[in-house]
């Protein structure tokens, strides 16, 4: 990914409630950032294709969290459905949905990048195990990325804590790794259970960063959004400097 400036890996969570906050969002932070997470709380108020059509309104470029999980012949019409009226960059599936449910999925995606959602940064150990079984989230996430790869999958999201041991693994180089659970130490953890910091991520192998309320909400000493994704770009520069990237 030569070329690419370190604010272009950062990917902001827009969980805002309507159409005007997010574009005073995007308005802001279009120079800053990346692209912009458009997920269920927009998704629902406002609907896709109009929360959408405000990002590329306002100058921005869209992550789609459809986290679409259904048997193969939904997951096609719905990803078909998704190119039609969003066409966004990166859309996510499921890796729960299983491997047939993401191939339908890859089949019908165009140049969007699908990327398979593998255990949630919010679960813990104890909850993953209630969720999927006797097995621990680095597991998982392993036999999750390998269905993704098999599937046809462009990328994975996964916590920063599973981020070297993929990298590990050179089956599974061709992966883009997408990462939540990012807190700059100056942050608040919040519900995040497996998190890292910016630096600390990229330099384990993080391909971009989704980054929610310390960017959107910072703390009043770091200043405004603007500010707090400066500090993390900066961040990202030096995480890429530590891996020779």
């Amino acid at each position: 990914m030569e070329g690419m400036r370190p604010q272009d890996r950062i990917i902001v969570a827009a969980d805002v409630p309507n159409l005007e906050r997010l574009n005073a969002l995007v308005t802001s932070l279009k120079n800053w950032v990346g692209f912009f997470k458009i997920g269920m709380e927009l998704q629902t108020a406002v609907g896709g294709p109009q929360a959408m059509a405000c990002v590329r309104a306002s100058g921005g470029r869209v992550m789609y969290d459809a986290k679409f999980a259904d048997i193969p012949a939904t997951m096609k019409g719905a990803t078909a459905a998704l190119l039609r009226t969003v066409n966004a960059h990166f859309f996510t599936v499921h890796a729960s949905a299983g491997v047939e449910a993401m191939k339908a999925a890859a089949e019908v995606k165009g140049g969007m990048l699908m990327l398979a959602v593998t255990v949630l940064t919010s679960l813990d150990e104890n909850a993953c195990t209630r969720i999927f079984g006797a097995t621990k989230p680095l597991d998982k996430v392993l036999q999750f990325a390998g269905m993704a790869l098999e599937a046809g999958a462009d990328g994975i999201v996964c916590s920063p804590r599973e981020l070297k041991m993929i990298r590990a693994l050179r089956e599974l180089d061709s992966l883009k790794l997408v990462i939540p659970g990012i807190r700059p130490a100056w942050a608040a953890v919040g519900d995040q259970k497996r998190v890292m910091t910016p630096q600390e991520a990229m330099a384990a192998g993080a391909d971009y960063l989704v980054i929610g309320r310390p960017i959107t909400d910072p703390p009043l000493e770091i200043g405004d959004s603007v500010e707090a994704a400066r500090l993390i770009a900066a961040e990202i520069e030096k995480g890429l400097a530590a891996r020779g990237a």
